[in-house]
């Protein structure tokens, strides 16, 4: 496991996560970034959806 600094969890996969109502997530990726800051639409995964589009 890698913890990324205000980021989320790396988990090298396959893994099975157990969600907030007890329902399975299996996930066969070979590194799965689950998310730490319950932001993500995906929640338990990362999906960086939480991100701020920075301007230029």
């Amino acid at each position: 496991m890698v913890v990324v600094p205000g980021g989320p969890v790396l988990v090298e996969g396959p893994v099975e996560l157990v969600t907030d109502d007890g329902g399975i997530l299996h996930c066969d990726r070979f590194m799965v970034a689950v998310c730490a800051c319950r932001r993500s639409r995906r929640y338990p995964l990362c999906d960086t959806s939480h991100r701020r589009k920075r301007k230029d």
